[in-house]
């Protein structure tokens, strides 16, 4: 009778419920802040890798000259985007396409990171092909690396950009070795 009083008195006990919550709750609470914190952070990253993306564009079709040093420039500028993040995985190209008489997209010259082959064809949307115009073009590709050491989101993701922007000053935009004059 007596182990029978012990248990039910242990059984009524609700000292030290609050602890068991809590070492419960806790685990699932850090795992949900954890994740909002890195998803937020990809999203921030994915947002300025549009934006590097839309000013190199941008930048490149308000000339209607560029030169190396010019291309240098923005690329820089797009670096300086990406702050606070590192630079060290944006892959960033600038490149100038031709829309021929068959509808083809082909590069015309071609800049940065990963810079494509002259008179190579890339695929454009079918609502920018105009024949016999041109298009500046800027890719930007970034591997993304969680901040929190993968805790919640375990794979880098690889965030891609590409926008079109037609030259603005000229029909094209000429890109020459020496000075633009």
């Amino acid at each position: 009778m007596r182990n029978v009083r012990s248990i039910a008195g242990l059984l009524r006990d609700e000292r030290g419920s609050a602890a068991v919550e809590f070492s419960v709750v806790v685990p699932i609470m850090l795992t949900l802040f954890f994740g909002v914190v890195e998803f937020s952070s990809g999203i921030a990253v994915d947002r300025k890798v549009t934006l590097v993306a839309r000013t190199l564009s941008d930048l490149t079709s308000q000339s209607s000259c560029v030169t190396q040093t010019d291309l240098d420039g923005f690329l820089a500028t797009g670096k300086a985007i990406m702050a606070p993040y590192s630079t060290t995985p944006l892959v960033s190209t600038v490149s100038q396409v031709y829309v021929d008489d068959n509808l083809d997209a082909k590069v015309k010259w071609s800049k940065g990171s990963a810079p494509r082959g002259n008179d190579s064809t890339v695929s454009i949307p079918a609502g920018l092909k105009v024949k016999g115009t041109y298009l500046i073009m800027a890719e930007v590709e970034y591997l993304y690396v969680p901040v929190g050491i993968g805790y919640v989101m375990k794979a880098n993701i690889n965030l891609k950009e590409q926008t079109y922007t037609r030259p603005r000053q000229s029909a094209s935009v000429v890109f020459k070795t020496s000075s633009c004059a």
